[in-house]
């Protein structure tokens, strides 16, 4: 039958308050709006800096060119004396490219 000691129930019934507090916290800082936009902002960053890696791979692809890997930590710089030439400037043509394109775009919408 059920145990019917008094000191137990209310042991009990602390117990089970502590998990609801803990399952209550737990849930309010997993939906705070602060917590929320971390999340979403690390998420983004991480997106954005894979579709650059990829499109800086696919453009290195089309050139003849591949990207340079990244220089670690603690890595003396005549390592990178011989290198092939870095994308930066075909990246920096192709996001002119684009702004201008946007640009030319945008101008043609408002006139017409």
């Amino acid at each position: 039958m059920a145990d019917t000691d008094p000191a137990e129930l209310e042991r009990r019934i602390e117990r089970s308050r502590a998990e609801l507090a803990r399952t209550v916290d737990a849930i309010a800082d997993r939906v705070s709006p602060r917590n929320v936009a971390r999340r979403t902002v690390a998420r983004a960053e991480s997106n954005a800096k894979e579709f650059i890696f990829s499109l800086g791979e696919r453009i290195g692809d089309v050139v003849g060119v591949s990207p340079r890997p990244a220089k670690l930590e603690g890595e003396s710089d005549d390592l990178w004396a011989d290198e092939q030439p870095s994308l930066a400037p075909v990246l920096i043509g192709v996001g002119a490219v684009l702004v201008v394109g946007a640009a030319v775009m945008l101008w043609r919408r408002r006139r017409g």
